[in-house]
Protein backbone atom coordinates (compact mmCIF):
# COMPACT_ATOMS: atom_id res chain seq x y z
CA UNK A 1 0.00 0.00 0.00
CA UNK A 2 1.15 3.55 -0.71
CA UNK A 3 -0.08 6.98 0.10
CA UNK A 4 0.73 9.88 -2.21
CA UNK A 5 -0.10 13.53 -2.73
CA UNK A 6 -1.30 12.63 -6.22
CA UNK A 7 -5.04 11.99 -6.16
CA UNK A 8 -5.71 8.28 -6.71
CA UNK A 9 -8.38 6.99 -9.06
CA UNK A 10 -11.66 6.60 -7.21
CA UNK A 11 -13.50 3.31 -7.00
CA UNK A 12 -17.27 3.00 -7.38
CA UNK A 13 -19.40 2.43 -4.30
CA UNK A 14 -23.09 1.86 -5.04
CA UNK A 15 -22.73 3.76 -8.29
CA UNK A 16 -20.90 6.78 -6.85
CA UNK A 17 -17.17 7.60 -6.78
CA UNK A 18 -15.41 7.14 -3.47
CA UNK A 19 -11.89 7.00 -2.06
CA UNK A 20 -10.42 5.22 0.93
CA UNK A 21 -7.47 5.91 3.20
CA UNK A 22 -4.97 3.78 1.26
CA UNK A 23 -3.98 3.41 -2.37
CA UNK A 24 -1.67 1.34 -4.55
CA UNK A 25 0.24 1.86 -7.78
CA UNK A 26 -0.50 0.07 -11.03
CA UNK A 27 2.69 -0.43 -13.05
CA UNK A 28 3.56 -1.48 -16.57
CA UNK A 29 5.21 -4.89 -16.89
CA UNK A 30 6.92 -3.64 -20.05
CA UNK A 31 8.98 -0.78 -18.61
CA UNK A 32 7.99 -0.53 -14.95
CA UNK A 33 6.36 2.86 -15.42
CA UNK A 34 3.55 3.84 -13.09
CA UNK A 35 0.31 3.68 -15.04
CA UNK A 36 -1.97 4.92 -12.29
CA UNK A 37 -2.76 4.96 -8.60
CA UNK A 38 -5.94 3.37 -7.30
CA UNK A 39 -7.77 4.06 -4.06
CA UNK A 40 -8.58 1.06 -1.84
CA UNK A 41 -11.95 0.83 -0.08
CA UNK A 42 -11.96 0.55 3.67
CA UNK A 43 -13.74 -2.31 5.39
CA UNK A 44 -16.54 0.10 6.27
CA UNK A 45 -16.91 1.10 2.62
CA UNK A 46 -17.03 -2.53 1.51
CA UNK A 47 -19.75 -3.10 4.11
CA UNK A 48 -21.68 -0.11 2.71
CA UNK A 49 -21.44 -1.53 -0.82
CA UNK A 50 -22.68 -4.96 0.27
CA UNK A 51 -25.52 -3.45 2.29
CA UNK A 52 -26.50 -1.28 -0.68
CA UNK A 53 -26.52 -4.29 -3.00
CA UNK A 54 -28.66 -6.28 -0.59
CA UNK A 55 -30.99 -3.33 -0.16
CA UNK A 56 -31.36 -2.81 -3.91
CA UNK A 57 -32.07 -6.40 -4.94
CA UNK A 58 -35.88 -6.19 -5.00
CA UNK A 59 -36.03 -2.78 -6.65
CA UNK A 60 -33.48 -3.82 -9.25
CA UNK A 61 -35.30 -7.05 -10.06
CA UNK A 62 -38.46 -5.00 -10.61
CA UNK A 63 -36.74 -2.44 -12.87
CA UNK A 64 -38.42 -2.36 -16.30
CA UNK A 65 -36.53 -4.15 -19.05
CA UNK A 66 -36.25 -0.98 -21.13
CA UNK A 67 -34.39 0.81 -18.32
CA UNK A 68 -31.80 -1.96 -17.98
CA UNK A 69 -31.50 -2.28 -21.75
CA UNK A 70 -30.99 1.48 -22.18
CA UNK A 71 -28.18 1.48 -19.60
CA UNK A 72 -26.46 -1.43 -21.34
CA UNK A 73 -26.87 0.23 -24.74
CA UNK A 74 -25.26 3.36 -23.33
CA UNK A 75 -22.26 1.41 -22.07
CA UNK A 76 -21.81 -0.30 -25.44
CA UNK A 77 -21.97 3.04 -27.25
CA UNK A 78 -19.55 4.81 -24.91
CA UNK A 79 -17.05 1.97 -24.98
CA UNK A 80 -17.06 2.20 -28.77
CA UNK A 81 -16.61 5.98 -28.63
CA UNK A 82 -13.66 5.67 -26.24
CA UNK A 83 -12.23 2.53 -27.82
CA UNK A 84 -8.69 3.71 -28.58
CA UNK A 85 -8.27 5.39 -25.20
CA UNK A 86 -9.41 2.27 -23.35
CA UNK A 87 -7.33 -0.04 -25.56
CA UNK A 88 -4.23 1.98 -24.69
CA UNK A 89 -5.14 1.75 -21.01
CA UNK A 90 -5.50 -2.04 -21.21
CA UNK A 91 -2.09 -2.28 -22.87
CA UNK A 92 -0.51 -0.03 -20.26
CA UNK A 93 -1.79 -1.94 -17.24
CA UNK A 94 -1.80 -5.47 -18.69
CA UNK A 95 1.10 -5.52 -21.17
CA UNK A 96 -0.83 -7.09 -24.05
CA UNK A 97 -0.11 -5.69 -27.51
CA UNK A 98 -2.40 -2.84 -28.40
CA UNK A 99 -3.81 -4.67 -31.41
CA UNK A 100 -5.16 -7.34 -29.05
CA UNK A 101 -6.39 -4.67 -26.65
CA UNK A 102 -8.39 -3.11 -29.45
CA UNK A 103 -9.96 -6.47 -30.09
CA UNK A 104 -10.80 -6.78 -26.41
CA UNK A 105 -12.60 -3.44 -26.39
CA UNK A 106 -14.55 -4.48 -29.47
CA UNK A 107 -15.60 -7.69 -27.76
CA UNK A 108 -16.71 -5.80 -24.65
CA UNK A 109 -18.86 -3.55 -26.84
CA UNK A 110 -20.52 -6.68 -28.22
CA UNK A 111 -21.05 -8.13 -24.72
CA UNK A 112 -22.96 -5.06 -23.59
CA UNK A 113 -24.88 -4.92 -26.87
CA UNK A 114 -25.89 -8.57 -26.48
CA UNK A 115 -26.82 -7.92 -22.87
CA UNK A 116 -29.09 -5.05 -23.90
CA UNK A 117 -30.85 -7.32 -26.36
CA UNK A 118 -31.18 -10.11 -23.80
CA UNK A 119 -32.57 -7.68 -21.22
CA UNK A 120 -35.41 -6.91 -23.61
CA UNK A 121 -36.38 -10.54 -24.23
CA UNK A 122 -35.25 -12.34 -21.08
CA UNK A 123 -37.84 -13.62 -18.65
CA UNK A 124 -40.90 -13.37 -20.89
CA UNK A 125 -41.89 -16.65 -19.34
CA UNK A 126 -42.89 -20.09 -20.55
CA UNK A 127 -46.55 -21.06 -20.41
CA UNK A 128 -47.44 -24.69 -19.79
CA UNK A 129 -50.97 -26.09 -19.66
CA UNK A 130 -51.41 -28.56 -16.83
CA UNK A 131 -54.61 -30.31 -17.89
CA UNK A 132 -52.57 -33.17 -19.32
CA UNK A 133 -53.67 -34.91 -16.10
CA UNK A 134 -57.20 -34.77 -14.63
CA UNK A 135 -55.99 -32.94 -11.52
CA UNK A 136 -54.68 -30.11 -13.64
CA UNK A 137 -57.90 -29.19 -15.44
CA UNK A 138 -58.29 -25.43 -15.56
CA UNK A 139 -54.68 -24.82 -14.54
CA UNK A 140 -51.88 -23.06 -16.40
CA UNK A 141 -48.26 -22.74 -15.24
CA UNK A 142 -46.16 -19.73 -16.10
CA UNK A 143 -42.44 -20.14 -15.40
CA UNK A 144 -40.23 -17.08 -15.15
CA UNK A 145 -36.71 -16.48 -13.83
CA UNK A 146 -35.79 -14.22 -10.92
CA UNK A 147 -32.38 -13.16 -9.54
CA UNK A 148 -30.90 -15.35 -6.83
CA UNK A 149 -29.65 -12.17 -5.18
CA UNK A 150 -26.58 -9.94 -5.35
CA UNK A 151 -23.57 -11.28 -7.26
CA UNK A 152 -19.92 -11.11 -6.26
CA UNK A 153 -17.97 -11.00 -9.52
CA UNK A 154 -14.24 -11.69 -9.27
CA UNK A 155 -12.34 -10.90 -12.47
CA UNK A 156 -8.82 -11.83 -13.64
CA UNK A 157 -5.99 -9.75 -15.08
CA UNK A 158 -5.72 -11.28 -18.54
CA UNK A 159 -8.83 -9.62 -20.04
CA UNK A 160 -9.29 -6.69 -17.65
CA UNK A 161 -12.21 -5.21 -19.58
CA UNK A 162 -13.95 -8.04 -21.41
CA UNK A 163 -14.04 -10.52 -18.54
CA UNK A 164 -15.30 -7.72 -16.30
CA UNK A 165 -17.98 -7.14 -18.94
CA UNK A 166 -18.92 -10.82 -18.76
CA UNK A 167 -19.63 -10.39 -15.03
CA UNK A 168 -21.33 -7.00 -15.06
CA UNK A 169 -23.42 -6.99 -18.25
CA UNK A 170 -25.41 -10.20 -17.55
CA UNK A 171 -26.05 -9.07 -13.96
CA UNK A 172 -27.51 -5.75 -15.10
CA UNK A 173 -29.50 -7.44 -17.84
CA UNK A 174 -31.01 -9.87 -15.32
CA UNK A 175 -31.62 -7.23 -12.65
CA UNK A 176 -29.14 -8.73 -10.17
CA UNK A 177 -26.99 -6.29 -8.14
CA UNK A 178 -23.28 -6.92 -8.59
CA UNK A 179 -20.13 -6.10 -6.66
CA UNK A 180 -17.21 -6.37 -9.05
CA UNK A 181 -13.73 -7.07 -7.72
CA UNK A 182 -11.09 -6.47 -10.45
CA UNK A 183 -7.64 -8.06 -10.40
CA UNK A 184 -5.10 -6.04 -8.34
CA UNK A 185 -2.70 -5.91 -11.30
CA UNK A 186 -5.28 -4.48 -13.71
CA UNK A 187 -8.04 -2.47 -11.99
CA UNK A 188 -8.01 0.61 -14.21
CA UNK A 189 -10.09 -0.78 -17.07
CA UNK A 190 -12.82 -1.86 -14.65
CA UNK A 191 -12.82 1.57 -13.03
CA UNK A 192 -13.28 3.24 -16.43
CA UNK A 193 -16.22 0.91 -17.01
CA UNK A 194 -17.62 2.14 -13.69
CA UNK A 195 -17.18 5.71 -14.92
CA UNK A 196 -19.29 4.88 -17.98
CA UNK A 197 -21.92 3.05 -15.94
CA UNK A 198 -22.21 6.12 -13.71
CA UNK A 199 -23.35 8.10 -16.76
CA UNK A 200 -26.49 5.98 -17.03
CA UNK A 201 -29.80 6.72 -15.34
CA UNK A 202 -32.60 4.61 -13.93
CA UNK A 203 -30.55 1.88 -12.26
CA UNK A 204 -31.20 1.78 -8.49
CA UNK A 205 -28.42 2.93 -6.17
CA UNK A 206 -26.62 -0.18 -5.01
CA UNK A 207 -27.19 -2.10 -8.22
CA UNK A 208 -23.45 -2.07 -8.97
CA UNK A 209 -20.11 -1.33 -7.31
CA UNK A 210 -16.51 -1.70 -8.48
CA UNK A 211 -14.24 -2.34 -5.51
CA UNK A 212 -10.47 -2.96 -5.88
CA UNK A 213 -10.29 -4.98 -2.67
CA UNK A 214 -6.91 -6.61 -1.93
CA UNK A 215 -6.85 -10.37 -2.30
CA UNK A 216 -6.09 -10.95 1.38
CA UNK A 217 -9.39 -9.29 2.33
CA UNK A 218 -11.50 -11.36 -0.04
CA UNK A 219 -12.36 -14.36 2.20
CA UNK A 220 -14.74 -12.28 4.33
CA UNK A 221 -16.45 -10.92 1.22
CA UNK A 222 -16.74 -14.40 -0.27
CA UNK A 223 -18.32 -15.65 2.95
CA UNK A 224 -20.85 -12.82 3.24
CA UNK A 225 -24.35 -14.41 3.16
CA UNK A 226 -25.80 -11.32 1.46
CA UNK A 227 -23.91 -12.28 -1.71
CA UNK A 228 -25.48 -15.66 -2.62
CA UNK A 229 -23.92 -15.84 -6.09
CA UNK A 230 -20.19 -15.85 -6.81
CA UNK A 231 -18.86 -15.66 -10.35
CA UNK A 232 -15.11 -16.26 -10.40
CA UNK A 233 -12.63 -16.33 -13.27
CA UNK A 234 -9.05 -17.23 -12.43
CA UNK A 235 -6.82 -20.08 -11.31
CA UNK A 236 -8.29 -23.48 -10.53
CA UNK A 237 -6.55 -23.49 -7.13
CA UNK A 238 -8.24 -20.30 -5.97
CA UNK A 239 -11.53 -21.18 -7.64
CA UNK A 240 -11.82 -24.52 -5.88
CA UNK A 241 -10.89 -22.90 -2.56
CA UNK A 242 -13.74 -20.44 -3.02
CA UNK A 243 -16.26 -23.13 -3.94
CA UNK A 244 -15.20 -25.36 -1.05
CA UNK A 245 -15.50 -22.49 1.41
CA UNK A 246 -19.13 -21.65 0.52
CA UNK A 247 -20.88 -24.95 -0.30
CA UNK A 248 -24.35 -23.44 0.02
CA UNK A 249 -23.75 -20.60 -2.43
CA UNK A 250 -24.29 -20.70 -6.17
CA UNK A 251 -20.72 -20.55 -7.47
CA UNK A 252 -19.73 -20.40 -11.12
CA UNK A 253 -16.10 -21.01 -11.97
CA UNK A 254 -14.26 -20.26 -15.19
CA UNK A 255 -10.84 -21.67 -14.44
CA UNK A 256 -7.87 -22.80 -16.45
CA UNK A 257 -7.02 -25.14 -19.27
CA UNK A 258 -4.22 -26.63 -21.32
CA UNK A 259 -6.06 -26.43 -24.61
CA UNK A 260 -5.21 -28.84 -27.40
CA UNK A 261 -5.18 -28.26 -31.15
CA UNK A 262 -5.68 -31.59 -32.94
CA UNK A 263 -4.54 -31.90 -36.56
CA UNK A 264 -5.94 -35.07 -38.14
CA UNK A 265 -4.69 -36.99 -41.17
CA UNK A 266 -7.19 -35.52 -43.65
CA UNK A 267 -5.96 -31.99 -42.91
CA UNK A 268 -3.00 -32.56 -45.17
CA UNK A 269 -2.87 -30.13 -48.08
CA UNK A 270 -0.31 -27.35 -48.18
CA UNK A 271 -3.09 -24.81 -47.70
CA UNK A 272 -4.54 -26.79 -44.79
CA UNK A 273 -1.22 -27.02 -42.97
CA UNK A 274 -0.40 -23.35 -43.58
CA UNK A 275 -3.72 -22.37 -42.05
CA UNK A 276 -3.35 -24.69 -39.05
CA UNK A 277 0.23 -23.58 -38.38
CA UNK A 278 -0.67 -19.90 -38.61
CA UNK A 279 -3.61 -20.27 -36.25
CA UNK A 280 -1.63 -22.38 -33.79
CA UNK A 281 1.31 -19.95 -33.78
CA UNK A 282 -0.94 -16.95 -33.32
CA UNK A 283 -3.13 -18.38 -30.60
CA UNK A 284 -0.36 -20.03 -28.63
CA UNK A 285 1.15 -16.57 -28.19
CA UNK A 286 -1.67 -14.01 -28.26
CA UNK A 287 -2.03 -12.21 -24.94
CA UNK A 288 1.43 -13.63 -24.20
CA UNK A 289 -0.21 -17.03 -23.91
CA UNK A 290 -2.17 -15.69 -20.92
CA UNK A 291 -5.53 -17.00 -22.05
CA UNK A 292 -7.35 -20.02 -20.69
CA UNK A 293 -7.88 -21.24 -24.26
CA UNK A 294 -4.52 -20.38 -25.77
CA UNK A 295 -2.98 -23.33 -27.62
CA UNK A 296 -0.74 -25.28 -25.26
CA UNK A 297 -0.74 -28.74 -26.82
CA UNK A 298 -0.57 -29.58 -30.53
CA UNK A 299 -1.61 -33.18 -31.18
CA UNK A 300 -0.89 -34.10 -34.78
CA UNK A 301 -1.36 -37.30 -36.74
CA UNK A 302 1.96 -38.91 -37.70
CA UNK A 303 1.16 -38.50 -41.39
CA UNK A 304 1.19 -34.68 -41.12
CA UNK A 305 3.38 -34.18 -38.05
CA UNK A 306 6.75 -33.43 -39.66
CA UNK A 307 5.37 -30.97 -42.21
CA UNK A 308 3.25 -29.27 -39.56
CA UNK A 309 6.13 -28.94 -37.10
CA UNK A 310 8.28 -27.17 -39.67
CA UNK A 311 5.52 -24.67 -40.42
CA UNK A 312 4.59 -24.11 -36.77
CA UNK A 313 8.19 -23.35 -35.80
CA UNK A 314 8.58 -20.98 -38.73
CA UNK A 315 5.42 -19.08 -37.87
CA UNK A 316 6.17 -18.93 -34.17
CA UNK A 317 9.57 -17.42 -35.00
CA UNK A 318 7.71 -14.89 -37.12
CA UNK A 319 5.73 -13.55 -34.15
CA UNK A 320 6.88 -9.98 -33.56
CA UNK A 321 7.86 -9.37 -29.94
CA UNK A 322 8.51 -6.07 -28.22
CA UNK A 323 6.82 -2.91 -27.00
CA UNK A 324 3.10 -3.67 -26.56
CA UNK A 325 2.23 -0.08 -27.47
CA UNK A 326 3.65 -0.65 -30.99
CA UNK A 327 1.01 -1.59 -33.55
CA UNK A 328 3.41 -4.12 -35.10
CA UNK A 329 3.91 -6.13 -31.90
CA UNK A 330 2.29 -9.56 -31.71
CA UNK A 331 3.65 -10.69 -28.33
CA UNK A 332 4.35 -8.37 -25.42
CA UNK A 333 5.45 -9.04 -21.86
CA UNK A 334 3.63 -11.21 -19.38
CA UNK A 335 1.74 -9.49 -16.61
CA UNK A 336 4.79 -9.50 -14.33
CA UNK A 337 8.42 -10.57 -14.19
CA UNK A 338 7.44 -13.23 -11.65
CA UNK A 339 5.06 -14.74 -14.20
CA UNK A 340 7.83 -14.87 -16.81
CA UNK A 341 10.22 -16.43 -14.30
CA UNK A 342 7.69 -19.17 -13.55
CA UNK A 343 7.27 -19.96 -17.24
CA UNK A 344 11.05 -20.13 -17.60
CA UNK A 345 11.33 -22.49 -14.66
CA UNK A 346 8.71 -24.81 -16.14
CA UNK A 347 10.50 -24.86 -19.51
CA UNK A 348 13.77 -25.65 -17.74
CA UNK A 349 12.01 -28.48 -15.91
CA UNK A 350 10.78 -29.88 -19.25
CA UNK A 351 14.22 -29.69 -20.83
CA UNK A 352 15.86 -31.33 -17.83
CA UNK A 353 13.43 -34.23 -18.23
CA UNK A 354 14.10 -34.66 -21.96
CA UNK A 355 12.07 -32.09 -23.92
CA UNK A 356 13.67 -30.36 -26.90
CA UNK A 357 13.38 -26.61 -27.47
CA UNK A 358 12.74 -25.99 -31.17
CA UNK A 359 12.59 -22.23 -30.75
CA UNK A 360 12.43 -19.74 -27.90
CA UNK A 361 13.14 -20.68 -24.32
CA UNK A 362 14.60 -17.28 -23.44
CA UNK A 363 13.42 -14.76 -20.84
CA UNK A 364 14.17 -11.04 -20.70
CA UNK A 365 12.58 -9.28 -17.76
CA UNK A 366 8.83 -9.84 -17.89
CA UNK A 367 9.01 -11.03 -21.51
CA UNK A 368 9.34 -14.67 -22.51
CA UNK A 369 10.16 -15.59 -26.09
CA UNK A 370 7.51 -17.60 -27.97
CA UNK A 371 8.57 -21.18 -27.37
CA UNK A 372 7.97 -24.54 -29.06
CA UNK A 373 8.81 -27.81 -27.32
CA UNK A 374 8.95 -31.32 -28.76
CA UNK A 375 9.17 -34.68 -27.01
CA UNK A 376 7.66 -33.31 -23.81
CA UNK A 377 7.81 -36.07 -21.19
CA UNK A 378 4.69 -36.97 -19.24
CA UNK A 379 6.30 -36.11 -15.91
CA UNK A 380 7.14 -32.52 -16.89
CA UNK A 381 5.13 -29.80 -15.17
CA UNK A 382 4.05 -28.42 -18.56
CA UNK A 383 2.55 -31.79 -19.49
CA UNK A 384 -0.24 -31.38 -16.97
CA UNK A 385 -0.29 -27.77 -15.70
CA UNK A 386 -1.57 -24.65 -17.43
CA UNK A 387 1.42 -22.78 -18.88
CA UNK A 388 -0.32 -19.37 -19.00
CA UNK A 389 2.60 -18.19 -21.09
CA UNK A 390 3.79 -18.31 -24.73
CA UNK A 391 4.74 -22.00 -24.73
CA UNK A 392 3.36 -24.86 -26.83
CA UNK A 393 4.32 -28.51 -27.07
CA UNK A 394 4.09 -30.84 -30.09
CA UNK A 395 2.85 -34.42 -29.86
CA UNK A 396 2.76 -37.15 -32.53
CA UNK A 397 -0.14 -39.65 -32.54
CA UNK A 398 -1.50 -42.35 -34.83
CA UNK A 399 -5.12 -41.74 -35.77
CA UNK A 400 -8.14 -40.11 -34.21
CA UNK A 401 -8.41 -42.66 -31.39
CA UNK A 402 -5.01 -41.68 -29.99
CA UNK A 403 -5.60 -38.00 -30.68
CA UNK A 404 -8.88 -37.83 -28.80
CA UNK A 405 -7.50 -39.92 -25.94
CA UNK A 406 -4.59 -37.48 -25.66
CA UNK A 407 -6.96 -34.50 -25.45
CA UNK A 408 -8.90 -36.19 -22.67
CA UNK A 409 -5.75 -37.16 -20.78
CA UNK A 410 -5.89 -33.94 -18.80
CA UNK A 411 -7.42 -32.75 -15.58
CA UNK A 412 -8.66 -29.73 -17.56
CA UNK A 413 -11.46 -29.58 -20.11
CA UNK A 414 -12.17 -26.10 -21.42
CA UNK A 415 -11.98 -26.09 -25.24
CA UNK A 416 -10.29 -28.07 -27.99
CA UNK A 417 -9.66 -27.32 -31.65
CA UNK A 418 -9.87 -30.08 -34.24
CA UNK A 419 -8.53 -29.54 -37.76
CA UNK A 420 -10.50 -31.93 -39.96
CA UNK A 421 -12.72 -31.86 -43.03
CA UNK A 422 -14.48 -35.08 -42.03
CA UNK A 423 -17.99 -34.32 -40.78
CA UNK A 424 -18.22 -37.68 -39.02
CA UNK A 425 -14.99 -36.97 -37.14
CA UNK A 426 -16.29 -33.50 -36.24
CA UNK A 427 -19.40 -34.98 -34.64
CA UNK A 428 -17.34 -37.70 -33.01
CA UNK A 429 -15.07 -35.05 -31.49
CA UNK A 430 -18.11 -33.24 -30.17
CA UNK A 431 -19.38 -36.48 -28.68
CA UNK A 432 -16.14 -37.79 -27.16
CA UNK A 433 -13.96 -34.85 -26.15
CA UNK A 434 -14.39 -33.97 -22.48
CA UNK A 435 -14.39 -30.20 -22.90
CA UNK A 436 -16.84 -27.34 -22.82
CA UNK A 437 -16.36 -26.43 -26.47
CA UNK A 438 -15.06 -28.09 -29.65
CA UNK A 439 -13.90 -25.81 -32.46
CA UNK A 440 -13.71 -27.52 -35.85
CA UNK A 441 -11.25 -26.23 -38.44
CA UNK A 442 -9.60 -23.75 -36.10
CA UNK A 443 -7.61 -23.36 -32.91
CA UNK A 444 -9.32 -23.91 -29.53
CA UNK A 445 -8.97 -20.19 -28.82
CA UNK A 446 -12.03 -19.11 -30.83
CA UNK A 447 -14.78 -17.64 -28.68
CA UNK A 448 -17.95 -15.79 -29.61
CA UNK A 449 -19.13 -13.82 -26.61
CA UNK A 450 -22.79 -14.76 -27.00
CA UNK A 451 -22.18 -18.52 -26.98
CA UNK A 452 -21.95 -20.62 -23.79
CA UNK A 453 -18.36 -20.67 -22.60
CA UNK A 454 -16.95 -22.75 -19.78
CA UNK A 455 -15.45 -26.10 -19.00
CA UNK A 456 -15.61 -29.41 -17.21
CA UNK A 457 -13.29 -31.19 -14.81
CA UNK A 458 -10.82 -28.72 -13.29
CA UNK A 459 -11.75 -26.09 -15.87
CA UNK A 460 -14.78 -25.09 -13.85
CA UNK A 461 -18.55 -25.10 -13.70
CA UNK A 462 -21.32 -22.86 -14.98
CA UNK A 463 -21.13 -20.87 -18.19
CA UNK A 464 -20.28 -17.40 -19.38
CA UNK A 465 -21.87 -15.97 -22.53
CA UNK A 466 -24.49 -13.35 -21.75
CA UNK A 467 -27.69 -15.42 -21.78
CA UNK A 468 -26.03 -18.36 -20.07
CA UNK A 469 -24.58 -16.22 -17.29
CA UNK A 470 -28.04 -14.70 -16.79
CA UNK A 471 -29.36 -18.22 -16.27
CA UNK A 472 -26.68 -18.80 -13.63
CA UNK A 473 -27.59 -15.56 -11.85
CA UNK A 474 -31.29 -16.45 -11.71
CA UNK A 475 -33.63 -19.33 -10.82
CA UNK A 476 -37.00 -20.56 -12.08
CA UNK A 477 -40.15 -19.56 -10.20
CA UNK A 478 -43.48 -21.08 -11.21
CA UNK A 479 -46.84 -19.30 -11.13
CA UNK A 480 -49.88 -21.60 -11.32
CA UNK A 481 -53.18 -20.06 -12.39
CA UNK A 482 -56.30 -21.94 -11.36
CA UNK A 483 -59.88 -22.04 -12.64
CA UNK A 484 -59.12 -21.09 -16.23
CA UNK A 485 -61.25 -22.15 -19.16
CA UNK A 486 -58.48 -23.47 -21.41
Amino acid sequence: MTTSAAAPTAFWLAGSPATGADSFDVTSSWDGATVGRVSVPTEEQVESAVAAAAGAQHAFAATPAHVRAAALDHVARRLAERAEEIARLITAENGKPVKWSRGEVGRAVSVFRWAAEEARRFNSGEAQRLDTDPGGVGRLALTRRFPRGPVLGIAPFNFPLNLVAHKVAPAIAAGAPIILKPAPATPLSALVLGEILAETSGLPAGSWSVLPVPNDRMPALVQDPRLPVISFTGSDTVGHQIADSVPRKHVTLELGGNAAAVVLADWSSEQDLEWAAARIATFANYQGGQSCISVQRVIADASVYDALVEKVVEKVRGQVTGDPADDATDVGPLVSEAAAERVGQWVEDAVAKGAKVLTGGVREGASYAPTVLAELPADAILASAEAFGPVLSLHRVNGADEAFAAVNDSRFGLQAGVFTHDLQLAFRAHRELEVGGVIIGDAPSYRADQMPYGGVKDSGSGREGVRYAMDDYTYERVLVLTGLDL
